[in-house]
This record gives C-alpha cells, sequence and structure tokens, in this order.
C-alpha cells in the first residue's frame, strides 16, 4: 500500500454515517465454543430486466435461483490474546434460466454458454483478538463501507481474500484497514478472480483501505476513508450526517458525501480526476419520511467503483442518488431526486414498509472524456434520464415463520436527448424472499 503513514494516520481518525463496526471486548469472551453462532439463510430471488433500446442477446435478462447460505463464527479462546475461526458455505440453485436468457443477470454462476444448474462455494478466515482489537485472515472476508462494499444482492455475497484489521478501543470510534488480494463474486465460486472498476471494466489484484468511523455526539457522526486499486485509482471519501429531533415524532436528518478519485500507478483505466458529491435533506413525521437530494459530478470521467467481475457492481457508492437501475455518475452529470418511504407499523401493520423514489439526471457531458477505459461516454453530450423506483417489504413478526420476509422491487428507466449507446431505457422487477434461521 503506498499511503504515507501520516496519511494513514489523518484517515483512520474519522466517522461514518453507516452502522459502526461492532467488536466485543476479549475480556469478556467465554470461550470458543460457549460464544460461537452458526446460522442459516435461504434465499430465493427472481430477476428480470428488460432493456427497451439495446438490441441482440443482450436485450432480456431473467433468472430465477434459490441460495443456501451457512455462517459458523466461533468465539474466541480465553486469555489476553483469544483466537478463532469463521467459515461459510455457499450455494447457488437454478431454478429456472429464462427460456434462454440466463447468464446475464449475475444472479446464476454462469457455465458455458448459460448457467450452472447448481454452484457452491466455501470460505473460512482465522481471526485474533486483543481487547477491542480483531484481525481477520483468509477468503471469507465482507468487510462494508464505503470504498470497499461487496454487495449481498444476489443469491450469495461477493467475498475477498487477504488481512482485515477492525478496532473500537474508544467510545464511538471505530477504525478498519485491509490488505485484500483477490475477490470472489456473487456468481462465481472461484475465490481468485480480480477485482474490477467496475465501470471501466479494467482489474487489479490489489485493493487496501483505511478509515473508520466516529460519534461526536448521538445525532452527529463523521466518515473519512481512503483507498487505493492498484494500478487504477486512489479515492478518498468524506461524509457529515446529522439528525435534528423536533419532538418525539418528528426529526430532520442531513447528510453529506464527497468522494474525490485520481488515477495512480499504470492508470489502467486512463485519466481520472473525478469529484462527485451528493446532499440529502429528510424530514420524518410519523411513520412517514420525505426526503430530497442533489448529486453532481464535477470531473469528465464519471465516478467509478467497486466491481468483483467483469460487468458486475458492488455497492461502494454512498452518493444519494445512486439508485436501482443507475448511479447518475456520468460525466459532468448533475441529478435531483425525492424520496418518500412509509412503514405501516404505525398503522397496526408491523413489518411492512414502502417505499418510491424518482430521480432526474441532466448535463450529461463526456466529450472530454479522453482515450481511456471510459471513452464510450464520449457521444454523451446533453442528454437526460430519470429512474422511478417502488420498494415494497414485508417481514413476519411472529409465529414459525417469524423472520420470513417478501420483497419486491420495481425500476424503470428512461434517456433521452442523444445518442444512448452509453446507456438505455429499461424496466427491471427483483422478487426476494428470505428465511433465516439461528440454529445456534
Amino acid at each position: 500500500m503506498s499511503f504515507s503513514r501520516k496519511s494513514l494516520l489523518a484517515l483512520a481518525i474519522a466517522a461514518t454515517s453507516g452502522a459502526p463496526l461492532a467488536i466485543a471486548s476479549q475480556a469478556d469472551s467465554q470461550g470458543f465454543v460457549e460464544d460461537s453462532s452458526l446460522k442459516f439463510l435461504a434465499r430465493n430471488m427472481y430477476w428480470h430486466h428488460d432493456y427497451h433500446t439495446y438490441h441482440g442477446d443482450d436485450v432480456d435478462r431473467r433468472e430465477w435461483g434459490q441460495g443456501l447460505r451457512l455462517d459458523y463464527q466461533s468465539g474466541y479462546t480465553q486469555g489476553t490474546v483469544g483466537f478463532g475461526v469463521d467459515a461459510s458455505a455457499y450455494t447457488a440453485i437454478k431454478l429456472d434460466g429464462g427460456q434462454g436468457y440466463s447468464g446475464r443477470a449475475g444472479v446464476l454462476v454462469p457455465e458455458g454458454d448459460g448457467t450452472a444448474s447448481s454452484a457452491s462455494s466455501a470460505g473460512a478466515n482465522v481471526k485474533m483478538r486483543l481487547s477491542n482489537t480483531e484481525l481477520k485472515y483468509g477468503n471469507n472476508l465482507r468487510p462494508y463501507n464505503p470504498v470497499f462494499a461487496p454487495a449481498d444482492a444476489r443469491l450469495v455475497p461477493g467475498t475477498a481474500t487477504g488481512l482485515w484489521l477492525s478496532s473500537s478501543e474508544l467510545e464511538g470510534l471505530s477504525l478498519e484497514a485491509a490488505h485484500l488480494t483477490a475477490a470472489k463474486d456473487f456468481n462465481s465460486t472461484n475465490s481468485d478472480d480480480d477485482f474490477y472498476a467496475a465501470y471501466a471494466g479494467v482489474s487489479t489484484d490489489t485493493v487496501d483501505f483505511v478509515g473508520g468511523s466516529y460519534s461526536l455526539t448521538d445525532n452527529l457522526s463523521v466518515t473519512l476513508y481512503g483507498s487505493e486499486y492498484e494500478d487504477i485509482w486512489r479515492q478518498y471519501y468524506a461524509n457529515t450526517n446529522y439528525t435534528l429531533p423536533i419532538s418525539d415524532s418528528q426529526s430532520m436528518n442531513f447528510d453529506v458525501n464527497v468522494y474525490k478519485t485520481d488515477d495512480k500507478g499504470q492508470s489502467l483505466a486512463g485519466e481520472i480526476d473525478t469529484l462527485a458529491y451528493s446532499l440529502a435533506a429528510a424530514y420524518t413525521v410519523g411513520a412517514h419520511t420525505f426526503k430530497l437530494t442533489y448529486q453532481e459530478i464535477d470531473g469528465d470521467q464519471p465516478f467509478d467503483y467497486l466491481g468483483m467481475g467483469p460487468g458486475t457492481f458492488h455497492d461502494s457508492i454512498y452518493l444519494a442518488n445512486s439508485s436501482q437501475l443507475v448511479d447518475f455518475n456520468g460525466p459532468n452529470e448533475k441529478s435531483y431526486g425525492a424520496f418518500y418511504n412509509l412503514d405501516f407499523a404505525s398503522y397496526g401493520v408491523p413489518g411492512l414498509t414502502f417505499g418510491v423514489r424518482y430521480i432526474k439526471g441532466t448535463d450529461i457531458d463526456g466529450s472530454d472524456v479522453g482515450n481511456g477505459a471510459y471513452s464510450y461516454y464520449a457521444t454523451a453530450d446533453g442528454e437526460e434520464h430519470w429512474e422511478r423506483d417502488v420498494d415494497i417489504k414485508y417481514v413476519v413478526q411472529e409465529g414459525p415463520a417469524k423472520n420470513l420476509s417478501t420483497r419486491v422491487r420495481w425500476a424503470t428507466h428512461r434517456i433521452s436527448g442523444g445518442d444512448d449507446s452509453w446507456d438505455g431505457d429499461a424496466d427491471q422487477v427483483r422478487v426476494i424472499i428470505e428465511y433465516p434461521y439461528d440454529i445456534l
């Protein structure tokens, strides 16, 4: 990793608006077996993505599969330094290949010209803990932060190989750093794949990141993270999140996200000099949340982020207008969003939630994108596009099926105003049914 030691320290003194790393104290360890857990997750997913403006075999993507996951986490041995292991087993089963349209949605595992009827993989980590600091090494790492976040949006999650250090020695402060050397995508069984710049389509075998979270008060937190994708880019992230309580049932939330990305090393994706930021303001009253967002890409290249295989996109984009189908991250793009969410618990139906959002992007200009991996944006000049997302989810609250969830996500994207070869009109429906079960 080529960050200076001073840079590492500066980035480590940070905070995040997301969930902080939760690390128990080694002093509380009850033992390797006593603190162990074994969890099972069954996930059924139907995915239909219909492109309206593309031509050829890629116009329609339909896949239906069943994912099975078993996660074992041991406790730590007692003593000043504790040791343990984590292990997971994953299986993806094809239920329907989509009548010739399979292999392009990323739900099922590719095999030959189609997809495998079933595919399994496994991974494990060894771990050690001193006080409230934990070090893991293995091929089943799942960090989740603004610069490196393997997605868990298909049948099984993406995972990484390497070293991952996390610490929460001070109250409210969570730090982490990692050196990662290989990837396994969510539609792969190979733990030796490369990491990708998702939009550029170029790969590297090494990713490093460092950063952390700090809650200044119960309502105010800040974040700093930095990452380096070897020979592609160096990326920095900052966030401030503040919640203003108004009454017992009302509050305002303000969220600011900023990324700065520059090409580094061999610059495999070409020249990159991009500043991306978003602003969001949300008002919650009772069961209702209303949110307005603004996002801007200041640079002649798009804002790019983590892929773990060719053509796949993961979750390392915390910008407010990143959506189900598109990220509104084109060169020089500006976008505006309106969100509404409703929790039906206040109306006597706990577990039922509903959300809808509309985002419009304008001013895309790729005329100065250059000859690198993003050159397909060169014809984008003045295009406008919009996306509408609808999300409804219900989680069973009690009884034999407690925690069984059903979720439907429907998205529509339309583009106009010029050459749409860099993107296209599309509709997508996802139906996800999950059942988690704690065995131990």
